[in-house]
């Protein structure tokens, strides 16, 4: 499900969701990741990016998805604007 559809109020059902986590299951099962991994990995990104900009470290997401070929590592990292650096927005 879609940020979008959240927003409009479109629930999945359960079998969509069971299907989403199978699906997670799957990929981290074939790009051979201990369990734990992608949190270490999550908390090593933000520790480095966090150095050198403003980052809103409770919104990052880190996770796997699978391509027809390869598993790909997506992070996806809010950058706070000026104004939420000022009021002190989004540190750890």
């Amino acid at each position: 499900m879609s940020w979008l559809d959240r927003l409009l109020g479109k629930n999945e059902t359960s079998g969509q969701t069971a299907k989403q986590r199978l699906q997670m299951v799957l990929i981290h099962d074939r790009a051979d990741l201990p369990p734990g991994l992608l949190e270490v990995i999550k908390d090593d990104i933000i520790a480095v990016i966090a150095k050198h900009t403003a980052i809103d470290t409770a919104k990052v997401e880190v996770h796997l998805e699978q391509d027809t070929n390869e598993n790909r590592l997506v992070a996806e990292i809010p950058l706070l604007t000026a104004r939420a650096r000022k009021n002190g927005a989004g540190g750890k």
